[in-house]
């Protein structure tokens, strides 16, 4: 059963699509992506979104909730719950992907990638705080890798442009760096 908050949200989600039907792919709109960070965040700030078991860590890695799937297959919405010293992979997106912090603390580290060398470099690294919300398209051009360098558990909740079906799959596109990732 999703919560008030959650439902909203899918809501929130379906009006997007909606008035972007119109466009080829949707987050091409800036309409789109203004409306993402404002739902995220909105969310986000909501105690309510996640029950107690959403909010559970694995010691082994990352853990990602699916908290709902789009029936017609056009988003899947997840809480990432990171305990301390967890990281993702350095990955840039094979679609859209938008996130806010819900609690603790992540760190981010931007990368920028070099099509001739086919790897990325670590451009900066900056804390994600509750509240933080992001918004990329797909492709390398928003290289990243989130993680937790605190003590206490952090979850950030995402909305990937992918069926609930493929989050594991089709979402992340791991990339080579030319340096050491900040948060391996």
């Amino acid at each position: 059963m999703r919560s008030a908050p959650l439902a909203r949200l899918c809501d929130a989600l379906d009006v997007m699509f909606d008035a972007c039907a119109h466009f080829p792919e949707p987050s091409a709109s800036t309409f789109f992506a203004r409306s993402m960070r404002i739902a995220l965040a909105d969310a986000a700030a909501n105690p309510d979104l996640l029950t107690a078991a959403q909010r559970e860590g694995s010691v082994e890695k990352y853990r990602r909730h699916l908290l709902a799937a789009d029936p017609h297959g056009r988003y899947a919405i997840a809480a990432l719950v990171w305990l301390p010293q967890q990281a993702s992979p350095v990955h840039a997106h094979h679609t859209w992907c938008g996130y806010a912090v819900v609690d603790g603390t992540l760190s981010e580290t931007v990368f920028e990638w070099n099509g001739a060398q086919h790897c990325a470099s670590a451009t900066r690294t900056q804390a994600r705080k509750p509240g933080a919300v992001s918004f990329v398209r797909g492709g390398r051009g928003g290289i990243h890798q989130l993680g937790n360098r605190s003590e206490a558990a952090a979850v950030s909740l995402h909305i990937y442009g992918v069926a609930g079906a493929q989050i594991a799959t089709h979402v992340n596109d791991i990339v080579r760096t030319a340096n050491v990732p900040a948060l391996a």
